[in-house]
């Protein structure tokens, strides 16, 4: 089986336990009926409007030619699919923040500062309905779709007590997954190598694996990104979010925190075995922290 999400994106976790408690003492939010609908887009499409058209200060390389192969219509017809069905056994088990929630409102704000950022990594993402909601659960993890659906779990947020800049380095990592495709990508590599076909013969005549994409929206929830893909991701989306006026250096904390929270890398989730170590992926943002430090500085000066 192929697998999906990042160090933040596990498979489906179960939802809030209707009698979990908070331990902060706020209000837990698998003790709300939370039966309001989490549509969301108007704010975000309007904004997704607005790119950045200056050249990217960080180098991640161009992307694989190998992602055409999958045709990026269906790829995304299937996400929405199953962003509309995570959403709905979200609300079946009243796990699911309505929009007036404050923490969901919080998580917007931040997408709408984001969102007129991600266009010079993705011209197509102008096109995209973005949306963000917002589920109960106690597990660490975040995740963005093809096509811009995000979803984070109130347990990253509470557990690790983010500031909105450390949020954006986890939504703006998230974001960058979907804008340069790694799921398209992944998809199409997995699926040509199981059926033995090489890129050169696809693209010789037998055709797009348009029935792969279609067959595999489920598995957009448990897809595992390899380790350049999560690098390409930390670096994308620190420099989407030092041109929003989020604080570069919090991407750096947010891993201190994360390796913290996982007693120094030590007991740490499966999932991060596969991706950069904490220690490396603080050197390496650390090191193109230079790099975006005038588009922070600009950004501030503009508000």
């Amino acid at each position: 089986m192929i697998q999906t999400m990042c160090w933040l994106c596990l498979p489906p976790p179960e939802l809030a336990d209707p009698d979990r408690s908070d331990p902060r003492g706020q209000t837990d939010l698998s003790r709300r009926a939370f039966m309001h609908s989490a549509r969301w887009g108007a704010g975000l499409s309007l904004s997704a409007l607005i790119a950045s058209h200056a050249h990217g200060q960080v180098d991640v390389g161009q992307s694989s030619n190998m992602r055409k192969l999958i045709p990026v219509e269906t790829l995304e017809t299937s996400a929405r699919q199953q962003y509309r069905q995570t959403l709905s056994d979200a609300n079946g088990k009243g796990a699911l923040a309505p929009d007036d929630y404050p923490q969901l409102q919080r998580l917007r704000a931040i997408a709408n500062r984001l969102i007129p950022f991600t266009a010079q990594w993705n011209p197509d993402s102008r096109k995209w309905k973005w949306e963000v909601n917002l589920i109960g659960s106690n597990q660490l993890n975040a995740w963005c779709m093809p096509g811009g659906k995000i979803a984070f779990y109130t347990g990253i947020l509470d557990q690790l007590k983010l500031t909105d800049d450390e949020v954006a380095m986890i939504m703006g990592h998230e974001m960058a997954h979907a804008l340069r495709e790694h799921a398209r990508e992944r998809m199409a590599k997995s699926k040509a190598t199981g059926m033995g076909l090489s890129v050169a013969s696809q693209l010789l005549g037998l055709g797009q694996l348009g029935d792969v994409a279609a067959n595999m929206g489920t598995q957009l929830l448990t897809l595992k990104y390899g380790r350049d893909d999560e690098t390409e991701a930390d670096l994308v989306g620190l420099e989407i979010a030092a041109r929003a006026g989020f604080k570069p250096e919090a991407s750096v904390q947010l891993w201190k925190k994360m390796l913290s929270a996982t007693g120094g890398g030590k007991g740490q989730p499966s999932f991060l075995s596969t991706h950069p170590s904490g220690n490396n992926r603080i050197q390496e943002l650390e090191a193109n922290l230079p790099k975006v430090a005038n588009l922070y500085a600009q950004a501030i000066q503009s508000n």
